[in-house]
């Protein structure tokens, strides 16, 4: 078998162990904490609710629900709004139609 296939094996077999709870998590380099203050971040932008979400894809009543505190993003969502929070002006490019 080739190194390639191994190597796409081996993350797999990874990312599932990690979807799945059972990852030792302090292999990881990434830290993406279990809580996020959108509404915080949304206000060091001076956005409204609506050009928050328009701007970086999210749908205004999923936005008031995380601000509101009846639901918290999920993973990949949270490492996104950490993004939008470290670097918005890359993402806002990153997001620009081509």
């Amino acid at each position: 078998m080739s190194k390639v296939a191994d190597s796409i094996r081996r993350g797999l077999r990874e990312a599932v162990a990690y979807a799945e709870g059972k990852a030792d998590e302090s292999a990881y380099r990434v830290r993406v904490p279990e809580k996020i203050d959108v509404k915080a971040i949304r206000a060091s932008l001076d956005m409204t609710q609506e050009e928050f979400a328009g701007r970086f894809g999210f749908s205004v009543n999923t936005l008031r629900h995380w601000e509101q505190g009846s639901r918290q993003p999920e993973g990949p969502t949270r490492a996104y709004l950490l993004v939008i929070e470290r670097a918005p002006k890359v993402v806002q490019k990153a997001l620009q139609a081509v």
